[in-house]
């Protein structure tokens, strides 16, 4: 009794084994679309909240080099709040943007290497088509992205050279000294914001069409077609 209780113990554990491994094939191409996805919104909520703070950022120097300034101290003060807000924001869009791009080699990765195994030639070809077009519209979000992380280099750079600068010299004479530097912070900083426009638009179409295309079809990576989609044959 013993022994058949161990043998059906043991065939049970197999058994949840295979279903597993067979539900975990024929999901992950969903999951890895979800996930990309939801990376890909994260990084455009990031470049959002980054125009936004360019905004406050901008606000709060000029509010420290306006010659009416009376408090400087209190300025300064909001000022170096704004550019710690804004380095963290730059810190966080560059690792997830990274994460954006890793994941989404991963995913066409498995997609190429899913597809390669079709033995049906048009199923393989109709794969092969949805995935160079899914590939050509995520390309355009670095082809949009160039220049972006430049800028935004540049105007960290700037913003926190004039943090520190301020630090040892918060004086009329000082804010005198920094005020052109300032306003070309600023130009940089409205810069910025319309290079990121672009971005936004590849990133938003990317999402829309893996959302469309690869999640919302089929459970394989692409969106296998359903039957309502495979193309029919006539006599």
């Amino acid at each position: 009794m013993r022994k058949r209780t161990n043998l059906l113990v043991l065939f049970g554990a197999l058994w949840i084994a295979a279903v597993s491994s067979l539900t975990g094939c024929a999901t992950t191409g969903t999951e890895r679309a979800t996930k990309t996805s939801n990376t890909m919104q994260t990084v455009e909520g990031e470049y959002r909240q980054v125009s936004l703070q360019v905004d406050a950022t901008n606000a709060s120097l000029q509010n420290l080099i306006s010659p009416e300034q009376t408090d400087l101290k209190k300025a300064f003060y909001d000022y170096r709040d704004q550019v710690d807000r804004m380095q963290k924001l730059g810190e966080q869009l560059d690792k997830h943007t990274a994460d954006m791009r890793k994941q989404g080699q991963e995913y066409f990765a498995e997609w190429e290497k899913q597809g390669s195994t079709f033995s049906n030639t048009r199923l393989r070809a109709l794969s092969e088509e949805r995935r160079a077009e899914l590939r050509q519209t995520f390309a355009r979000i670095p082809e949009a992205s160039i220049g972006v992380k430049g800028s935004l280099q540049s105007y960290l750079t700037d913003i926190g050279e004039i943090r520190k600068y301020l630090s040892n010299d918060l004086t009329p004479s000082g804010i005198e000294a920094i005020r052109p530097v300032a306003r070309k912070a600023m130009l940089e900083g409205e810069d910025l914001k319309i290079s990121i426009r672009p971005v936004l638009d590849a990133i938003d179409r990317a999402r829309r069409s893996l959302e469309q295309g690869g999640a919302g079809r089929g459970s394989a990576p692409g969106g296998l077609p359903t039957r309502e989609e495979l193309p029919v044959e006539t006599d």
